[in-house]
């Protein structure tokens, strides 16, 4: 990035901290969303307000295959705040990443449930 994108990434970035504290996140959070604004703008090398859908589907295509599911969920809600609270811009392509629906078995079963399982065994 040259000097001047770099100056305005860093004024987007301190007005996204700004507007997360004003928020009420936690600093967990807060620490969470602006790892991945730094994380996207290292990847690309260019200040975030630029990317393109094209550009962000294979970012994230490449963030799932190298992390785990929740590493994406939490950077695609970091730059949803971004999109949305610092650029003011919509937010269109949130459809594009759903993780996959986990099913677990509960901790307690029902008789109905026992009498199931031990029929299917």
């Amino acid at each position: 990035m040259n000097k001047t994108e770099v100056n305005r990434f860093n004024e987007f970035y301190q007005r996204h901290l700004r507007l997360l504290k004003l928020q009420g996140k936690s600093q967990k959070t807060i620490d969470a969303y602006s790892r991945s604004i730094r994380r996207v703008r290292d990847h690309f090398d260019c200040c975030p307000d630029q990317l393109t859908t094209d550009q962000l589907e294979i970012y994230f295509a490449g963030l799932v295959e190298s992390h785990s599911w929740s590493t994406v969920k939490i950077d695609r809600n970091g730059l949803q705040f971004f999109w949305r609270h610092v650029l003011k811009k919509d937010w269109e392509w949130i459809k594009m990443i759903k993780p996959p629906k986990v099913y677990m078995i509960p901790d307690i079963l029902t008789p109905a449930e026992v009498e199931k399982l031990i029929g299917a065994t």
